[in-house]
């Protein structure tokens, strides 16, 4: 169905910024401009802040028992078990230092594709008034689908970023971004975002729902 973009008002939004990290990034030379995707995001770290909303960082890294804990039936995850990736202390599970986070910001650790499954993110953006998301993450079948569903069903307004977020996998990102999102999400860019947050944004059709 076609509905109109609603305002969006910083006040109860946060911006989540999911899977930046540095091993991801180096892991998926699929991804295009890796570089302007991250000038692009940063861009709207830099708006949101602006505007006085919330910005939450989302990275997932395991602790031994974390590992230990992955049932052989997860088997992406007990891959990653097994082959003791992303430890919570490594370099490569660090957020990519151009989206490091500041003071006062949110900044969760999970151990699953979603950002609030695994995570008590859900109870800290509820604890202040939180009640729109905009999501930016790697990859587009991974956390972005995930964290989209889990929060559409915690009944969050959600807006994603377009060009905020990436797939090795074009036919899987397309098929999302064009069939799956837009029934749980708004799907702007980030120059959409940056004049929603001025108000200035006019009324337009979008495909979705609120």
């Amino acid at each position: 169905m076609t509905v109109t973009t609603p305002a969006l008002d910083p006040r109860t939004a946060a911006l989540l910024v999911m899977d930046y990290q540095q091993g991801i990034l180096a892991s998926l030379p699929g991804l295009a401009d890796p570089e302007e995707l991250l000038s692009r995001v940063a861009g709207a770290v830099a708006d949101m802040r602006e505007h006085g909303a919330a910005i939450a960082y989302v990275r997932v890294a395991f602790t031994e028992a974390d590992w230990a804990a992955i049932p052989p039936a997860n088997e992406t995850f007990s891959l990653l078990g097994r082959q003791r990736l992303m430890h919570h202390a490594d370099p490569a599970a660090e957020f990519h230092h151009r989206l490091a986070p500041e003071p006062g910001d949110i900044i969760v650790r999970k151990t699953r594709y979603g950002a609030l499954s695994t995570t008590d993110l859900d109870r800290r953006l509820r604890d202040r008034g939180i009640t729109t998301l905009v999501i930016a993450g790697i990859t587009t079948s991974g956390v972005v689908l995930s964290t989209v569903t889990d929060a559409a069903d915690r009944d969050y307004r959600l807006y994603v970023l377009a060009d905020g977020v990436a797939d090795p996998d074009p036919h899987a990102h397309q098929t999302l971004m064009t069939s799956v999102f837009p029934r749980l999400a708004h799907v702007i860019d980030t120059a959409e975002l940056r004049s929603l947050l001025r108000g200035s944004h006019p009324d337009r059709a979008k495909t979705g729902r609120a």
